[in-house]
């Protein structure tokens, strides 16, 4: 009788696929049999492609004439600490009572080529082959992902796309981090005082380096900028309010030299001036804007997203958050962490009272059993359907991190840290079902006569929170203001990707206005003549943009796309970042380990090594364009066409090629 053979990524998976499938038989080494199946697994990557030197022991040596390295058939091998289990694996895929494989290793681009580059490595054929494609490791989830199996010549493109990740990243390593290494390296290692350097190169990680060194640039050439603004004090002694002066084509100050911008004088004097030219001037409120906003619950994790959150909360670097997501996935606790998606699909959105009902019976905690209470007492819609969290077009592999409701008897094994990022995922999902928070708001515009005619416009607004909705899940949570601060600067910085929890956070800090503030705007109205109490001037600088951390800069990458400037290349590489969910974390990490970046161990924040720097000198002289976010995104975008079916594996190979051959072509010419 034919046995089923299912391989996982990992053994732990492997133990959930063998407690499903009542697969208790005998435990081998390296694999587990019963009458039915048999269940063996991966160690992560089994196999690598080779270096130059296994096609040409004469490409050991860095040598100009051996470039460009453009093998016509790519070399893989076992990699050696790791030869025992492919060997296992080989023997169980290669034995002649296994009639269908069942390929269980992650659900996504990595998951495919690590079993991919086995079974190429084997030379298996003739062999039944389905896809086990899953979204969280849950029994019904498990059984359903073997039930609803797909043949796996159905990810064959997706396989395509794997590999030319792979082929890419290899060649561009190799060939300019050889290339540049001949070219710059001697003179670079007497710069920095050491024998030699070689200088390395990749597809992501240069274009992340150059975004670290000249963000650092502009925050060191950066100067600052005094400028003045004006602040008028209307009202009554006891009952008084502020407004900001602003200029408005009516203003005597419009288009004046002696503005820094639209709120601000250059020169002090110039501003007391001003103040002394409305002495004893009318002022009549033009304007009363009364609105009542509602805001909803933002969207829920994606890994860039939940990445970020933990940076700021905990101060741990993006690789330790996708370490606990991945354990907190592999304990049933949550879904598949390496998604890009921040919405669920259609499907699940029908079935998540399921999820709400698991954490309801299992989850211990007194805040949030508080929470799931209060939706039922207050008989919150659970239909998610038709809301901004369900969009099956935004969804492309999995869809957005979110609790399963189950996997509560692996909770309470698990470090405190694990505990508290998993809550913050329950937070963030709970947050959807609860109402919009609800604000009032009132703005004010006051106009001063001017001179000839002109007048001169002061504006200011009250806001407070009337229903908390949505925010009495998240009131409780840090806001310290070192995060405050953060978010202030990442909204004002030019560049750099802003999370919708960034704008949210923003508007939490607005809210905390005097209440009595907005009673006192209440009462004004339209048309009515009110005294001026004072004027003054207010001392502002411009500031610097703020250094990345590692948190912000895995949003950055994600986000590169929207740096762009050309409007048509931005569109067309819309939702491309650089890197994947997947590699982004491992990319700072290289970075950091090679002594590119240093990030600081109590901040997060990311810092230029002088290596990095001078790194970034040789390559905006010789490349300029790996620095371009543009660059890696339009690859990325390529693979992703070539995944969806939209090219040929052939085109994009083709196109990769010419770009070498193009770029050491003129770097040698250049030399």
């Amino acid at each position: 009788m034919a046995k089923n053979l299912l391989i996982t990524e990992k053994p732990s998976v492997a133990m959930e696929f063998a407690k499903v499938l009542k697969c208790g038989g005998n435990r081998k080494d390296g694999y587990i049999e019963s009458d039915n199946w048999v269940i063996t697994w991966c160690v992560g990557h089994l196999v690598t492609m080779s270096y130059p030197d296994k096609y040409d022991e004469n490409l050991k040596f860095w040598r100009l004439d051996t470039l460009p390295f453009m093998p016509k058939e790519y070399k893989y091998e076992v990699i050696p600490n790791v030869e025992k289990q492919f060997n296992t694996v080989k023997s169980l895929l290669l034995r002649e009572d296994v009639g269908c494989i069942y390929v269980a290793t992650d659900s996504g681009r990595e998951g495919e080529y690590i079993y991919r580059l086995v079974e190429n490595q084997i030379g298996l054929k003739d062999k039944q082959r389905k896809r086990v494609w899953i979204d969280s490791q849950t029994e019904e989830e498990i059984k359903r992902g073997i039930e609803q199996a797909k043949d796996l010549a159905e990810y064959d493109s997706l396989c395509n796309s794997a590999y030319l990740r792979a082929k890419e990243d290899y060649l561009i390593g190799i060939n300019f981090s050889r290339l540049l290494s001949i070219i710059y390296g001697r003179r670079m290692a007497k710069d920095m005082g050491e024998d030699k350097i070689s200088i390395s190169v990749g597809r992501v990680m240069t274009c992340v380096l150059g975004m670290v060194v000249q963000r650092e640039r502009e925050i060191r050439n950066f100067e600052k900028i005094p400028y003045y603004k004006i602040i008028g004090t209307f009202g009554e002694e006891n009952s008084s309010f502020t407004a900001e002066w602003k200029v408005t084509e009516n203003s005597k100050m419009w288009e004046s030299p002696k503005l820094y911008n639209e709120t601000g004088f250059r020169k002090e004097e110039e501003a007391k001036n001003f103040i002394l030219s409305l002495k004893d001037k009318k002022a009549t409120i033009v304007e009363v804007k009364k609105s009542k906003t509602k805001e909803n619950a933002p969207l829920l994790f994606n890994l860039a997203e939940i990445q970020n959150e933990a940076t700021k909360r905990f101060k741990i670097k993006p690789d330790q958050t996708l370490e606990i997501i991945q354990n907190l996935y592999e304990k049933k606790l949550v879904t598949y962490p390496r998604t890009d998606a921040r919405v669920l699909s259609t499907a699940v959105a029908k079935v998540i009272s399921k999820n709400l009902n698991g954490l309801a019976k299992g989850y211990k905690d007194e805040e949030i059993q508080g929470y799931i209470q209060k939706m039922v007492a207050e008989k919150y819609s659970t239909d998610l359907v038709k809301t901004k969290y369900v969009n099956d077009s935004k969804i492309t592999d999995h869809y957005a991190i979110i609790p399963t409701g189950q996997g509560f008897e692996n909770y309470d094994s698990l470090p405190d840290l694990q505990k508290q990022m998993y809550k913050v995922i329950v937070k963030r999902f709970l947050s959807i079902f609860y109402p919009p928070a609800e604000y009032s708001k009132i703005s004010v515009t006051i106009e001063v006569e001017s001179e000839e005619e002109k007048k001169e416009q002061f504006s200011t607004s009250g806001k407070v929170c009337e229903k908390l909705g949505y925010l009495e899940i998240t009131k409780n949570d840090s806001k310290n203001k070192e995060i405050k601060q953060e978010v202030k600067e990442d909204i004002e910085n030019k560049g750099k990707a802003i999370t919708q929890e960034d704008e949210m956070q923003k508007k939490e800090e607005e809210q905390t206005e005097n209440p009595n503030n907005l009673e006192i705007l209440k009462k004004l109205k339209k048309g009515e003549t009110i005294e001026v109490l004072n004027y003054e001037t207010k001392t502002s600088e411009t500031s610097p943009p703020s250094r990345y951390n590692s948190g912000s800069m895995i949003l950055a990458m994600e986000n590169a796309g929207k740096l762009i400037e050309e409007e048509e290349l931005r569109e067309q590489i819309k939702g491309a970042g650089i890197g994947t969910s997947a590699t982004r974390a491992e990319i700072m990490k290289k970075l950091e380990r090679i002594g590119y970046i240093a990030i600081n161990t109590k901040t997060q924040i990311i810092t230029p090594t002088v290596k990095g720097e001078k790194i970034y000198d040789v390559v905006y002289q010789s490349m300029p364009d790996m620095l371009n976010p543009k660059l890696t995104a339009s690859w990325e975008k390529g693979l992703d066409m070539v995944s969806k079916k939209e090219i040929q594996p052939d085109e994009f190979m083709e196109k990769l090629e010419k770009y070498i051959y193009s770029k050491i072509d003129r770097l040698v010419v250049k030399r």
